[in-house]
């Protein structure tokens, strides 16, 4: 097996853009008739899982989603289990880029022994800055969930990153909040990206 040592670094966005545009064609997209969690039915269905879960894809994401946190990060977080692969990665990319980001995971509901707590992970200082990542965003309402629990334990959360944005309503619950909001794809791109594989 290669070191990864042996290979170049790829950074590039728009090189690890494409590269994770023709994973999510190729894995997560399908169309049929689906029920979303939402409650929402949609003639499309994209399972992040599918990409995030992959060794090529979880490297890309991670290095794509590093590069856009804020210089003052102090450490990311995801409603599970849809984030928990991307957290992952993405802590993992900021530790090889000696700028280790420790990652939480969001409960959806709290544990039922131990502490209880719906937050796994390093506990940080009150105040601390989170971004939060969402795989999926349909009308934003599970990342809202964990911002919510991240500031009830007094972290600060401004920004939202998310792999794909359905484009049906989550940016603007999100900015009725006072939160950034950036997507890598939104669904258009992906769905021009599946017509032209065809």
């Amino acid at each position: 097996m290669k070191n990864a040592s042996d290979s170049p670094q790829i950074n590039d966005e728009k090189t690890l853009r494409s590269q994770l545009l023709q994973l999510l064609t190729q894995f997560a997209y399908q169309e049929g008739d689906f029920l979303l969690s939402s409650g929402q039915r949609s003639s499309y269905y994209i399972n992040g899982k599918q990409v995030t879960l992959r060794a090529e894809g979880a490297l890309t994401l991670g290095r794509l989603l590093f590069s856009f946190l804020p210089p003052d990060t102090q450490a990311i977080a995801g409603l599970t289990l849809g984030a928990d692969p991307m957290v992952t990665a993405v802590s993992i990319v900021s530790a090889w880029e000696n700028h280790p980001i420790p990652a939480l995971i969001i409960r959806k509901a709290p544990k039922g022994h131990g502490t209880q707590a719906y937050i796994e992970g390093p506990t940080l200082a009150p105040g601390a800055k989170v971004v939060v990542l969402e795989d999926v965003v349909t009308t934003g309402r599970s990342a809202m969930i964990a911002v919510e629990r991240l500031q009830a334990v007094g972290y600060r959360v401004e920004q939202i990153l998310a792999l794909v944005d359905r484009e049906q309503g989550g940016a603007q619950l999100y900015q009725s909040q006072g939160l950034t909001f950036k997507a890598i794809f939104s669904i258009s791109e992906i769905q021009q990206q599946a017509r032209r594989n065809k």
